[in-house]
C-alpha cells in the first residue's frame, strides 16, 4: 500500500498503474531522491532492458546478502578484512581514526595517507544518548595497546561533536610513546578569504605553521 505523500508535497500524476507507483514510492524514500527524481528514474528503469533491471536487482541483493563491517578497522567490506587491512603495503605504525566509512573513503580518494584507520561509527553526543560505550573506542584502546602503533591521526569532522570527539580520544589514548595528531582544518585551497566563515577563520590562524 502506497502511503499518501504530504502537505506540500507534489501528488505523483495518478494515471501511473500501482506497479509504477510503488517502486516510485520505494526509491522516493532513498535519501537525497525527491519525487521527481524517483518518478525520473522508475520510468528509466521501465526503457531499459530486463537483463539490466536483473543485474540491478542481483546488485541490490548482494550488497545486503554480502556486505559487512571489516572486523579490524570497522569499515564497509564483503571479506572479513577489507583490502586495506588485508595490504601489507601499508604503514602498520600510522591509524588514522574517522567517523564514517565515507570518511575514509574520502581520504583514500586523496592518496594522502598510506597507514591503517580505525572507523568510530560515529562521534560523541551525549544530548542524543551517544557516549563512549557506543563508538568503536575499546576497539580502538585494544589495537594501540596491541604494539606497533607509532601515531594516532584524529580526522574526526570539524563540528562541535567532531571536535568533542577528538578532544576525548586525545586524552583516552594518551601515553609516553604515542603521537597523537589532528587533522588541520581552515581555509580550503583556491578559497577567498572574504568569502570565508569566522569559524573557518579563526581555525586557520589558531593552526598556522612556519613555511
Amino acid at each position: 500500500m502506497i502511503d499518501a505523500p504530504s502537505d506540500g508535497e507534489t501528488r505523483i500524476v495518478s494515471h501511473y498503474p500501482p506497479t509504477i507507483l510503488e517502486l516510485i514510492h520505494r526509491i522516493g524514500k532513498l535519501p537525497g531522491i525527491g519525487e521527481k527524481t524517483a518518478e525520473r528514474l522508475t520510468l528509466h528503469i521501465i526503457g531499459a532492458s530486463r537483463a539490466e533491471v536483473e543485474q540491478l536487482a542481483q546488485a541490490l541483493i548482494a550488497v545486503k546478502e554480502k556486505t559487512r563491517t571489516c572486523r579490524q578497522c570497522f569499515g564497509l567490506s564483503d571479506e572479513p578484512l577489507c583490502s586495506i587491512c588485508a595490504d601489507p603495503a601499508r604503514d602498520n605504525g600510522q591509524i588514522c581514526v574517522v567517523e564514517q566509512a565515507t570518511d575514509m573513503v574520502a581520504i583514500e580518494k586523496s592518496g594522502a595517507f598510506r597507514g591503517r584507520y580505525h572507523i568510530l561509527q560515529g562521534a560523541l553526543a551525549p544530548m542524543d544518548g551517544v557516549g563512549p560505550e557506543n563508538l568503536r573506542i575499546a576497539e580502538l584502546r585494544r589495537r594501540v595497546d596491541s604494539g606497533g602503533i607509532q601515531e594516532v591521526i584524529l580526522a574526526t569532522s570539524p563540528t562541535v561533536a567532531g571536535d568533542a570527539t577528538a578532544a576525548y580520544l586525545a586524552r583516552f589514548l594518551a601515553g609516553p610513546s604515542l603521537k597523537i595528531s589532528r587533522i588541520a582544518c581552515g581555509v580550503p585551497m583556491g578559497g577567498d578569504l572574504k568569502f570565508i566563515d569566522q569559524a573557518t577563520l579563526k581555525r586557520a590562524l589558531d593552526g598556522r605553521h612556519g613555511i
